[in-house]
C-alpha cells in the first residue's frame, strides 16, 4: 500500500532505542521538494533526540525503493534559482543524513534511480532485496548525478561511479551494486530482508550509544566540506538544466 498525496507522505515510528523513517509518493517513491526538506528536517531532528539509537530509513511498498526527485517538478524549472533550489533537495538530505548523530540503516526493496541511489550511499549500512537494481539515468537527460556524486563515490569508487554514471541506460543488479560497496547485505525477498533487518538494528541498537556516535564521526571524516561542495553541484545542475540539450531531452519524456 502506497501513498496517494501528490506531496508524498513521512512517517517516523520509534520502537525502543530504534527509529524508523518511511517515505512514500505514488510516483514510484520519488521526491517532491517538499518530501525532501521534510526528510532532511526529520533526519535533524533525530539526531538530537537521546532515546534514539539508530535509525533505520525505508520507502513504502514492495516495488521502487525511490525513483529520485519529481519528474514534474525538474521539467517545471524555468531559472536558475528555480534549478540551484530543485537540486539542492538532495543536498540538503544527504548532509542531514551526513551530520545526523546516529547510524542509518537502509532497508532497499526494490530499483532505485538517482537521487534514491545517493540515498543508499548516504546510509552507513544498507539492507537490499535481489529486486534491488540502480542506475543512475543523469545523462540520458543533459545532466549529471553531480549533487549524489561525492556520497556515491565514497561509497563505491571512482571506477564503479564512471561505469554506473557513463551507462546510464542499463540496469546494475544489486549483487553488484554489493560487490562494489554500496550494499552491504542483498537478501532473496521482502520476507528475508524484514527478518534481518531486525536481527540487525536490535543487536546494532543494543550497542553502547556513545560507542555507536563516535562510530559515526569516523565513518564520515573529511567530508565536513561537503555543505558547501553539494550546494556548488546543485548549481552545477541548476544551470544545465537550463540548457537547450537538456531542454530538448526532457521534452521527450513530458506529458503531452
Amino acid at each position: 500500500m502506497t501513498t496517494t498525496r501528490q506531496n508524498g507522505s513521512l512517517y517516523t515510528n520509534i520502537q525502543g532505542n530504534i527509529a524508523t523513517i518511511e517515505f512514500g509518493h505514488p510516483a514510484s517513491n520519488s521526491f517532491p521538494s517538499e518530501l525532501l526538506d521534510r526528510l532532511a528536517k526529520e533526519f535533524t531532528a533525530i539526531s538530537t533526540n537521546d532515546a534514539v539509537a539508530v535509525i533505520v530509513l525505508k520507502s513504502e511498498g514492495e516495488k521502487a525503493f525511490c525513483a529520485g526527485a519529481s519528474f514534474d517538478e525538474l521539467v517545471a524549472i524555468e531559472n536558475l534559482e528555480q534549478g540551484k533550489q530543485f537540486f539542492s533537495g538532495f543536498a540538503n538530505v544527504i548532509n542531514a543524513m551526513r551530520t545526523c548523530s546516529k547510524l542509518i540503516v537502509g532497508r532497499v526493496q526494490g530499483k532505485t534511480v538517482g537521487g534514491g541511489v545517493g540515498l543508499a550511499a548516504a546510509c552507513d549500512y544498507v539492507l537490499a532485496t535481489e529486486a534491488a537494481s540502480i542506475k543512475l539515468s543523469e545523462l540520458t537527460i543533459g545532466i549529471g548525478p553531480f549533487v549524489i556524486e561525492p556520497a556515491v563515490k565514497r561509497k563505491i569508487g571512482l571506477a564503479a561511479l564512471s561505469e554506473l554514471t557513463l551507462d546510464a541506460t542499463n540496469w546494475k543488479n544489486a549483487y553488484w551494486a554489493k560487490e562494489k560497496g554500496l550494499y552491504s547485505k542483498v537478501l532473496e525477498n521482502t520476507k528475508e530482508l524484514d527478518t534481518e533487518l531486525e536481527y540487525f538494528t536490535q543487536k546494532l541498537a543494543s550497542y553502547n550509544s556513545q560507542a555507536l556516535a563516535e562510530m559515526k564521526k569516523v565513518l564520515w571524516e573529511n567530508t565536513d566540506h561537503w555543505g558547501n561542495l553539494l550546494i556548488e553541484r546543485a548549481k552545477v545542475s541548476g544551470e544545465l538544466v537550463l540548457s537547450e540539450a537538456t531542454k530538448k531531452a526532457l521534452a521527450k519524456f513530458s506529458k503531452k
